[in-house]
């Protein structure tokens, strides 16, 4: 049975990019980004975001050429899920959703909370904490980040801003997911309240007042940008600057550089799945290279796995034949004493019945019936 405010999720990915043309009614727009329902606002709805980073005051007609350009994206879900908003049981909230807004709407900023208070555990309202970054590839690195501001202290909102990917490409390089996918990822972080899109590479006042944020998690290490030493600083000053611990070893570079040390073993191994030559961005002699080496590493572990196959054979012959030996020879030492015992007591009851011919007689006799006992 459905609840009450549930949304039907939808969970098939969908590039707008293939699309001949994209319609974007700017009533739907909030923030430089839209988000779209495939039916009209009931108690359920089919959610489906479009993440576009340049919109006009206009109805937009877009090319598919213009949609690649601009990097448009539209992530739809298939596969119908109840879930029920109220009860947080659904992903968080992008800054533009009805959920988000109502709770920005409903904080008192007015009421300002001082790091002496929330650890007081004596604010009158929940405290809103604002971590950002790229959250590219996202992993437990992040999430023990998100993990650590959640917990700072009690009674917790914990935004999260993420720069999209223009200015992530023009102030940090090219990422592996786009903006719209990692939105997403962050959405489905359980400490995750809201998903702040369009994050400030430096925050101001204005943007701090807009999102009504009390405090800003990261950790201590200087973070430099055009013309500032520390883009923290003057959250510093200010005293509502929440330190968080970097997770060693866990790193989206230590992901990518663990994928360019194996490159070509990703490569083999994606060709063997199925994936292009041209899906994977590599030339024809780069194919054929990594072919015939792959074939070689075929024919490698087939001799490898032939060679340890006939020295298990060997080794077990080798045990079974000194096995064999063994039985052998006990085998002949019993017939031996068997056949000797026999022989011996023939020759006695040859004595016993024909008598003592001579001394050498008798004295075979007695050495016969001493080796009896």
């Amino acid at each position: 049975m459905e609840q009450e405010n549930a949304i039907h999720n939808f969970d098939i990915w969908h590039d707008a990019q293939e699309q001949e043309t994209i319609q974007l009614p700017m009533k739907e727009v909030h923030s430089s980004r839209k988000f779209q329902s495939n039916v009209p606002h009931q108690d359920s709805v089919v959610s489906s975001i479009t993440y576009c980073p340049t919109l006009s005051d206009d109805p937009i007609q877009m090319s598919s050429d213009d949609a690649l350009a601009n990097t448009c994206r539209t992530m739809e879900f298939s596969g119908k899920t109840n879930i029920n908003v109220e009860l947080n049981l659904g992903p968080a909230a992008l800054c533009h959703e009805e959920k988000a807004v109502r709770e920005r709407e409903q904080c008192d900023y007015t009421i300002c909370i001082t790091k002496e208070i929330a650890e007081q555990n004596a604010a009158p309202r929940k405290i809103r904490i604002y971590a950002d970054g790229i959250y590219d590839l996202f992993h437990a690195g992040h999430a023990r980040q998100l993990m650590q501001a959640k917990n700072v202290f009690q009674n917790v909102y914990l935004l999260v801003g993420v720069c999209n990917d223009d200015l992530t490409h023009r102030k940090k390089g090219k990422t592996v997911m786009n903006e719209a996918e990692r939105y997403e990822s962050l959405r489905h972080c359980r400490y995750v309240d809201e998903v702040v899109t369009d994050a400030p590479w430096v925050l101001d006042d204005d943007f701090l007042t807009l999102n009504k944020i009390d405090f800003v998690a990261h950790d201590e290490i200087p973070y430099g940008a055009d013309g500032h030493d520390d883009v923290y600083q003057h959250i510093k000053a200010r005293g509502m600057f929440v330190v968080t611990q970097r997770t060693d070893g866990v790193s989206t570079s230590d992901i990518i550089c663990r994928l360019v040390r194996d490159y070509d073993m990703y490569v083999r191994r994606n060709l063997a799945r199925g994936y292009s030559a041209h899906d994977l961005n590599v030339g024809f002699l780069k194919e054929k290279s990594i072919a015939l080496q792959a074939r070689v590493n075929q024919m490698k572990t087939k001799m490898k796995t032939y060679e340890e196959e006939t020295k298990t054979v060997m080794q077990r012959w080798e045990e079974r034949s000194k096995e064999y030996i063994h039985n052998f020879i006990l085998m002949f030492e019993r017939t031996k004493d068997r056949l000797q015992r026999n022989g011996r007591g023939e020759k006695s009851q040859q004595i016993l019945a024909g008598g003592f011919s001579d001394e050498e007689d008798m004295t075979n006799y007695s050495i016969i019936e001493s080796e009896k006992f």
